[in-house]
């Protein structure tokens, strides 16, 4: 494929979803912020710390979840020079979908100081109960410098990963974590006020109620992961070794285990009783030992055998693009829709080689990519095939070439 025909994206999909207009009013550094575009690649250019990134985090609020940065919504709110900070932010966006335009926005009021956080969510005008319906229209999936080392520190990374993933075809999946993890965080409670009160008698009737709702959400969302590891990893053994390698993908963990071995009705007997089980070991670690909280992705280079862990950096990084594409591939293939790729200072990192084979991947697959970087010239071999905007002190201008 040529990357600097017009033609390139004759590949698209059908099932393309786009943003055609976004709109920031007080969000990070953005008093106010209207960007118009196509359906081609964007590609945000400027110096560090002029707002490319905070444009990426504003689209990934488009979608179920604490964004890009994992930051707390009254974190979002613009602070002026003299300090004022405002309370209220807002993120929108008209998308272009298969089914026709659709208009998205997120934001939070100001409720007053010392007010809980609270997330409002509006689909064509109207204020809806819940950010998860944000799914039924827009995927994204993101990749930050921060990524880079998601192999090599502790498992939680990987999970809140591998969730995304699974968002993206099952948007029910966030209000199993929700409430497995609401129903952990209580049983931890009333296990440390029995450790530190010793004569306070624990409630063993609340205890088997969250237990049995640990039990079934928990065995719930391993098997959600499982399913998608799977699935995931067929098309990613595929990959083209000269660019982005094979991956082979496996989730690790008690209750994956079991699952392997029985059916989920089997295995939630088995998480419930071990977790009964375990009250007082618990309740001196302070914290369950069992349970998806501990499970972990497993993910190994096809073409050398080794875990992801052990490969250069060179490598983790490319495994990690195959791992985004390879999903991208997926969604085109069982939801007939593509994802939106948020792209923060991926090209910097990869050789001209792989640079090349992303910029074709996403080109053939018709993804809206949004990329950022600092140096233009990266992206010359997009020039005809995306559009470019200058990024600079929170001002964003289109280039015209």
């Amino acid at each position: 494929m040529n990357i600097n025909g017009t033609d390139a994206t004759s590949a698209a999909v059908v099932g393309q979803v786009s943003l055609a207009r976004l709109n920031l009013n007080d969000f990070r550094c953005y008093r106010t912020l209207r960007l118009d575009a196509d359906a081609r690649p964007v590609i945000l250019t400027g110096p560090n710390g002029a707002g490319k990134t905070n444009i990426l985090e504003a689209v990934s609020f488009l979608v179920p979840g604490r964004g890009l940065r994992g930051a707390r919504l009254g974190d979002l709110a613009r602070t002026e020079t003299g300090g004022r900070t405002y309370r209220a932010w807002a993120v929108a966006a008209d998308l272009e979908t298969p089914a026709g335009r659709v208009s998205i926005g997120t934001g939070r009021a100001d409720q007053g100081a010392g007010t809980r956080e609270k997330r409002l969510v509006r689909i064509d005008g109207q204020q809806v109960r819940s950010q998860a319906m944000l799914a039924d229209h827009l995927s994204a999936q993101w990749l930050t410098p921060q990524m880079d080392r998601l192999f090599v520190e502790g498992p939680s990374a990987r999970r809140r990963f591998l969730d995304r993933l699974v968002f993206g075809f099952d948007p029910a999946h966030a209000g199993r974590v929700s409430a497995y993890e609401h129903a952990l965080r209580e049983r931890s409670r009333l296990l440390r006020q029995g450790q530190q009160d010793s004569g306070r008698t624990v409630d063993p009737e609340w205890l088997t109620a969250l237990e049995a709702t640990m039990a079934a959400r928990g065995v719930a969302v391993a098997a959600a992961r499982l399913q998608l590891a799977s699935r995931l990893g067929e098309i990613a053994a595929q990959n083209d070794p000269g660019a982005f390698p094979g991956a082979a993908i496996a989730v690790s963990g008690d209750i994956e285990k079991w699952l392997g071995e029985g059916p989920a009705l089997q295995a939630e007997d088995r998480f419930r009783a071990g977790l009964a089980a375990a009250r007082r070991g618990d309740s001196e670690n302070g914290a369950a030992g069992l349970g998806p909280h501990r499970s972990d992705l497993v993910v190994h280079h096809m073409g050398t055998g080794q875990a992801a862990a052990l490969c250069s950096t060179g490598e983790q990084k490319a495994l990690l693009i195959a791992l985004i594409l390879a999903n991208a591939r997926l969604q085109a293939s069982e939801r007939g829709s593509l994802p939106l790729l948020l792209l923060d200072e991926v090209a910097a990192h990869l050789d001209e080689v792989r640079r090349a084979a992303l910029f074709q991947e996403i080109l053939g697959l018709g993804i809206q990519a949004w990329m950022t970087g600092t140096d233009t010239a990266l992206f010359e071999p997009l020039r005809t095939t995306a559009q470019f905007f200058g990024v600079e002190n929170a001002a964003v201008t289109p280039y015209d070439f």
